[in-house]
């Protein structure tokens, strides 16, 4: 009996100093397994509170695309770390991020898990329904002028009747992403805990004055529920051109000794003063090669590739930065994989120069749910080699 009692202490002893304490990020399987060691050591509002910094800091302290990538890159930032340091080091990323969040709070977040069983609960508090979203954004700020400095940007989850839902307790990750003409300018993620999130706001230092085209941008605000990622755009919106980011003058050398730009330097023996070029001299600049087609017909066949959902075809017709790639462009929810028909009422051609082009076109998009909506939209695009290629968006009021 005694012996059989020292085997048990024994095996128990040995099973606990096999329990990892700390992280171990050397592979996917090893980063959950020292996770979940290091998690059931901890009281149940511990647990809750350890998954919610794990959240935190995959969702707003790495940079990565997709899921995957991003739990490497949070591997790699907890690696060999306790739960003490992971966090401290969440409550350092919420506060940068102004995110209400603290480690020593109540749990607030739902019920997180960095490894990706989005599956609703019953108790899951991120099953939020909605119908849409909407977007509030209102000028904030003064820069002593009288024109405002910032962009205050709150969306909103509302009902069929367009009345904002009540919830609470939830740890919904909401992205804004700011474009000009067409090119993605930055990106920005909170967490919307209930229907009075606070939002984003948008300082227009944030943005470099020489990406903005005509003192605009547009924006698109996502907000990820557990069924349904909801997304709405506004186009269109104004800066204040002076309160832009302009980039500092670069310095000089003082030193250093001033050429001839068009001075030819001998390459055999380059330590001798350059020989000035031939004012004379003529150079023949390189012409880049002329489309032949109009550009509203590169348009009028995307608008009929992504009728048809031959959306490959359609990607295939357009370079523009601010579509990403072609699973983003052709995304069945939030990219033109949503879209069951375009119905096209008018397609003109505005202005053609030799490198670029731009088109207006009105129609009609039915999404699979059955809804219509009428867009005016102007086309940016742009000569590549030789062919018309769409470079820009623009959805007109």
């Amino acid at each position: 009996m005694k012996k059989f009692s020292f085997l048990l202490v024994f095996s128990l002893l040995l099973f606990t100093a096999c329990r990892k304490d700390h992280v171990d990020a050397t592979n996917t399987k090893t980063l959950q397994s020292s996770i979940n060691d290091m998690t059931s050591s901890l009281s149940t509002i511990k647990q809750i509170k350890f998954n919610e910094a794990l959240y935190i800091l995959k969702t707003f302290g790495v940079e990565a695309d997709g899921d995957v990538e991003e739990l490497k890159a949070l591997g790699k930032l907890i690696n060999g770390k306790k739960v003490p340091e992971i966090l401290a080091q969440a409550d350092e990323v919420a506060q940068k991020n102004g995110i209400e969040w603290a480690s020593t709070s109540p749990p607030s977040l739902g019920e997180m898990n960095i490894f990706g069983d989005d599956k609703a609960k019953e108790t899951d508090a991120n099953d939020v329904k909605a119908s849409s979203l909407s977007i509030i954004t209102r000028p904030a700020g003064d820069d002593g002028n009288g024109a405002p400095t910032s962009i205050q940007i709150v969306p909103r989850l509302v009902d069929a009747a367009g009345n904002p839902v009540s919830f609470t307790g939830a740890g919904l990750e909401a992205t804004l992403e700011v474009f000009s003409n067409g090119v993605k300018l930055s990106t920005a993620k909170n967490l919307m805990q209930d229907n009075n999130f606070k939002g984003f706001n948008l300082k227009f230092s944030s943005i470099s004055a020489a990406k903005v085209v005509d003192s605009k941008i547009d924006i698109t605000v996502s907000v990820k529920t557990t069924a349904k990622t909801f997304k709405m755009s506004k186009i269109g919106l104004d800066v204040n051109p002076s309160a832009l980011r302009v980039p500092a003058p670069p310095k000089t050398d003082s030193t250093a000794v001033t050429q001839d730009p068009n001075a030819v330097i001998d390459p055999n023996n380059p330590a001798t003063t350059p020989t000035p070029a031939d004012p004379n001299a003529t150079t023949t600049p390189a012409v880049p090669k002329q489309p032949a087609a109009d550009p509203k017909n590169t348009v009028s066949k995307f608008l009929s590739n992504v009728s048809s959902q031959n959306l490959k075809a359609a990607f295939d017709n357009s370079s523009n930065p601010s579509w990403g790639s072609y699973e983003s462009f052709s995304n069945p929810t939030s990219g033109f994989g949503s879209v069951k028909n375009v119905s096209v009422k008018n397609i003109t051609t505005n202005g053609t120069t030799s490198n670029g082009a731009s088109v207006n076109a009105t129609y009609d998009v039915t999404d699979k749910n059955g809804k219509t909506t009428s867009l005016k939209v102007t086309f940016g695009l742009k000569n590549v080699n030789g062919d018309w290629k769409i470079s820009s968006y623009k959805i007109n009021p």
